[in-house]
C-alpha cells in the first residue's frame, strides 16, 4: 500500500479497528477512511453501497462483527449468525463491486473443530465439529472466508482472511454480560477488591488453554498482511497466533497478582469451560517475517492497570 491510498478500516470504533487505524497513521498512512454507525449502516446492503460510492476506497480492512464472550455466544445465537453474516457479505460485495485492490476479513479461532489436533493449521478448517457455545458466531466467519475464497476463485480477487487467537487491549469491552474471558477476570477482579469480598467466583475449571495476543500486535499483522500477503496466489486463509498459550486458571493468577485482591478463588464447574485448548499454527506467518512484539503477561498487567485507573477516575 502506498502512504496515500485510501484505506478503509471498516469497525474502526471496536477494539482491533480502532487499534488498526492508530498503526495506520503511525507508519505515515495519510488517506485512512475511517465510519461510525451514523455514517454508514453495515447491516444494511443499500447504505454500505452508498457509502462505498462515495468513498471509494483502495483497500478495505474488514474488522467490523458483532463479538461477545462465552455467556454473549450462548445466549444469543441467532443475533450472532445474523448480523455477521449481514455485515461481511455487504462488505464482501461492495469491495467487488468497487475494484476493491485487496481486503483483510478478519476472522477468530474459533472457526477451527472443537477438539483440533495442536498446535491448529489453517488445513484443520471444517474437519470436524465445532465448539456448541459460539458455533452460530464460527458458522457466520466461516461463511465470510467461503466468499472470499469464492470471490478469489471466480473474479481473481486478493481477499486475505486473517484468523487471529484471542485478543485483548485496553478499549476492550469489560461488561461482564458480554464481554471475553481476560476483560471479564478484570472487572471481576477490581469489583471484588473495591467490594472487599472474600471470593470471586469464575466460570468452569479454570482448565482450558487459551492464546492471548495484545490487540497492537494483532493490528500491525493486519497491516503487515496487507503490504506482503498475496492471497490471489495463495490460499487465502492465514493464522494469527501468539504462539504460546496458558490455562484460565493462570490468567486469573495474573489478574489477581496484579489487582492486589488477596481474597480466594472459586471455580463453578457447573458452567461451561468451552474449547479445552486453542493453540495457533503461526508458522505460515512467521516464514513471511512477522512476530509479535509485546509479551501477554505484561499486556494483561498493563491493561488492569489502566481499567483500574479509569474506573476510580469514573468513581471520583
Amino acid at each position: 500500500m502506498e502512504k496515500n491510498d485510501s484505506i478503509y478500516v471498516a469497525g474502526s470504533t471496536g477494539l482491533v479497528g480502532r487499534s488498526i487505524v492508530e498503526n495506520l497513521k503511525k507508519n505515515g498512512y495519510t488517506n485512512v477512511i475511517t465510519s461510525t454507525r451514523f455514517m454508514v449502516d453495515l447491516f444494511e446492503q443499500e447504505s454500505t453501497k452508498e457509502f462505498f460510492d462515495k468513498m471509494n476506497p483502495k483497500y478495505v480492512i474488514l474488522a467490523a462483527a458483532k463479538v461477545g464472550g462465552i455467556k454473549a455466544n450462548n445466549s444469543e445465537p441467532a443475533r450472532f449468525i445474523v448480523e455477521n453474516t449481514q455485515i461481511q457479505t455487504n462488505v464482501i460485495r461492495e469491495c467487488y463491486h468497487h475494484d476493491v485492490k485487496k481486503l483483510l476479513f478478519l476472522g477468530s479461532s474459533c472457526i477451527y473443530p472443537k477438539h483440533a489436533k495442536q498446535p491448529i493449521k489453517e488445513e484443520y478448517l471444517m474437519t470436524g465439529p465445532l465448539e456448541e457455545t459460539n458455533s452460530a458466531y464460527a458458522v457466520a466467519k466461516i461463511n465470510g472466508i467461503e466468499m472470499c475464497k469464492s470471490y478469489n476463485k471466480q473474479f481473481h480477487t486478493n481477499y486475505i482472511c486473517a484468523m487471529p487467537c484471542n485478543i485483548v487491549g485496553e478499549h476492550d469491552n469489560f461488561d461482564l454480560e458480554t464481554s471475553h474471558v481476560v476483560p471479564a477476570l478484570i472487572a471481576k477482579f477490581y469489583k471484588a477488591k473495591k467490594d472487599k469480598a472474600d471470593c470471586v467466583e469464575l466460570w468452569g475449571t479454570g482448565a482450558p488453554k487459551r492464546e492471548f495476543m495484545y490487540v497492537d500486535d494483532v493490528a500491525g499483522a493486519c497491516v503487515f498482511l496487507m503490504n506482503n500477503y498475496d492471497a490471489s496466489k495463495d490460499d487465502c486463509l492465514i493464522n494469527v497466533g501468539y504462539g504460546k498459550d496458558y490455562t484460565i486458571e493462570e490468567y486469573a493468577e495474573i489478574v489477581k497478582f496484579v489487582s492486589g485482591y488477596d481474597g480466594r478463588i472459586s471455580w463453578n464447574t457447573e458452567m461451561p469451560d468451552g474449547t479445552p485448548k486453542k493453540l495457533m499454527d503461526s508458522s505460515k506467518l512467521n516464514k513471511l517475517g512477522w512476530y509479535p512484539k509485546n509479551e501477554i503477561k505484561e499486556a494483561i498487567m498493563n491493561i488492569y492497570s489502566n481499567y483500574e485507573i479509569r474506573q476510580d477516575l469514573s468513581l471520583t
